[in-house]
């Protein structure tokens, strides 16, 4: 049997508590296997037309994200794993084949992703928590292997 070789594991967050237990995942799976972990930050719907109107502060958002991910930071700073992370809009008032789902499949080719660690969609259902609605998504179309958390 031949051994699994991850060099670069992909997590999708959205600053929910599903998508920070998700990261520790993400860390613990690239320790084990001696990888790298690439954060994605998805903005949520509400998030992105309300930048593409202006009717919210650029900066505002990211402090938001910032904050998010020095928490991720702290999680791979008790590993040695390596972490890079980017931002992305999950989707886009122009382009409807924009979604959260096509944005973490996109960018695990971008980053040449080995494995993904999503987290699912949470019991209370909020519409805030743009991962939840990607997960089945990247479950069914990913090329790599998915852990859904």
């Amino acid at each position: 049997m031949t051994a699994v070789e991850i060099d670069r594991v992909l997590v999708p967050l959205d600053g929910s508590e599903e998508s920070l237990t998700a990261a520790e995942y993400a860390v613990a799976i690239a320790e084990r296997y001696e990888a790298s972990v690439h954060a994605l930050y998805v903005l949520e719907e509400a998030v992105a037309r309300s930048i593409h109107a202006g009717e919210v502060e650029k900066d505002t958002i990211a402090a938001e994200t910032i904050e998010f991910m020095d928490a991720v930071t702290e999680l791979a700073a008790d590993s040695d794993v390596a972490l890079t992370h980017s931002e992305a809009l999950g989707f886009s008032p122009s382009q409807l084949t924009h979604h959260p789902g096509s944005v973490v499949l996109d960018t695990a080719e971008e980053v040449d992703a080995d494995f993904l660690v999503v987290p699912r969609e949470p019991v209370s259902g909020d519409p805030d928590e743009v991962l939840g609605k990607a997960a089945e998504y990247v479950l069914m179309y990913a090329s790599q292997p998915v852990l859904s958390v």
